[in-house]
């Protein structure tokens, strides 16, 4: 229970929640979502106001605030949490907090938890904003509820990459610079690999009937792939069509996600009071 309820922790949420920059980045993702919302029933209804929304129309509104979403959660978490540890150490408070009675765990977890909870608060923020879609059908609340589970998942894996890179490097811009690099790579080059390795199983007279497990791993540590195959289920049999693998993305994603967490976290925590007197 001292994880849960700690000093650092504490401080951290007074501090970010108080601060005018947390509630202006909160009223920039409102707004980016209203904006989106807004101008999506402009097009649709041909800028009239009024018109009938095909549940067809309304899956694709849920396409757009899913992926919106996912792109802010994508560039907000790595600036939140790439900073926490660096930054105590460039303003020589790090040696200061490392003498207290705090575990190296109990600091990990405090600036972890206060970053993710900024994070869920402005996902909560938006939900009268992108529950919108209910009313017009076309998506289920299990899809919704997925998107918002494996978007929280994505945030909470980034965010611990993030205090680990801050924890090893000394100067926060490197640290954000080298989350937002494990960020376009998880987004970008996960799904150029995929193609890679595809394309090499074919070149190579691999069969399409043949497992393609490096395809698959690909594809299954992508957000951008999973939130497309929640989504839209069909996009599900397209990838075991392409890797002919049963095993669903989801769980792959999950177990992936959760090994790069627990790994980054392990060692943030074992290396915070390394080189304490440098």
């Amino acid at each position: 229970m001292r994880g849960l309820n700690n000093p650092v922790l504490g401080k951290e949420l007074k501090l970010r929640f108080r601060s005018f920059k947390s509630f202006s980045a909160l009223l920039f993702y409102l707004l980016t979502l209203l904006i989106f919302v807004v101008g999506f029933f402009l097009i649709v209804t041909n800028f009239e106001g009024s018109g009938f929304i095909k549940p067809e129309i309304n899956v694709i509104l849920f396409t757009i605030l899913t992926f919106v979403q996912l792109a802010l959660i994508l560039f907000i978490t790595p600036g939140l949490t790439a900073g926490e540890i660096s930054g105590e150490r460039e303003k020589q408070t790090l040696n200061i907090l490392l003498t207290t009675a705090q575990t190296n765990w109990q600091i990990i977890f405090g600036k972890l938890m206060s970053s993710i909870s900024y994070i869920v608060l402005l996902l909560f923020a938006g939900l009268p904003i992108t529950s919108i879609v209910f009313i017009f059908g076309g998506v289920s609340p299990k899809e919704y509820l997925l998107s918002y589970t494996f978007m929280i998942i994505t945030m909470v894996t980034l965010a611990s990459v993030g205090i680990l890179f801050s924890t090893l490097l000394r100067k926060t811009v490197i640290s954000m610079i080298s989350t937002y690099g494990v960020m376009l790579f998880l987004t970008v080059f996960s799904a150029f690999f995929a193609f890679v390795a595809f394309s090499y199983s074919e070149i190579s007279g691999t069969l399409i009937e043949n497992n393609k497990p490096f395809v698959h791993f690909w594809l299954s540590m992508n957000p951008i792939v999973l939130m497309a195959t929640i989504i839209y289920p069909s996009n599900t049999d397209l990838v075991k069509e392409v890797t002919n693998i049963n095993w669903p993305t989801w769980a792959s994603y999950l177990i992936i996600y959760t090994i790069i967490t627990i790994v980054s976290l392990a060692i943030a925590t074992a290396k915070i009071r390394v080189k304490m007197t440098k």
